[in-house]
């Protein structure tokens, strides 16, 4: 299941911008925030194996990539996109 959503949002970080809208929910942890659910979809390790992923696409580029920062830490830059995946 995908869903995309066009968001225009004065937040400077990924994080922030979806907890402001509800989209994003997560606990603080070691290496910051660990997102537990977005959009209402729950993932969680600890029961079976799932967790949500950050992908990036920078501007220009087709391909997203697995992001090296987590959602808390993410800079939002107009252009790119973001994507979050359960993965297991």
């Amino acid at each position: 299941q995908e869903q995309l959503f066009e968001i225009h949002t004065d937040e400077t970080t990924l994080g922030a911008a979806l907890q402001k809208l509800n989209l994003l929910e997560g606990e603080e942890g070691p290496y910051g925030l660990y997102v537990t659910a977005v959009n209402g979809i729950t993932a969680r390790y600890e029961e079976d194996g799932s967790w949500w992923c950050l992908y990036i696409r920078e501007e220009g580029n087709e391909e997203y990539t697995m992001a090296v920062t987590g959602v808390d830490t993410t800079e939002l830059t107009a252009g790119c996109g973001y994507r979050l995946k359960v993965e297991k």
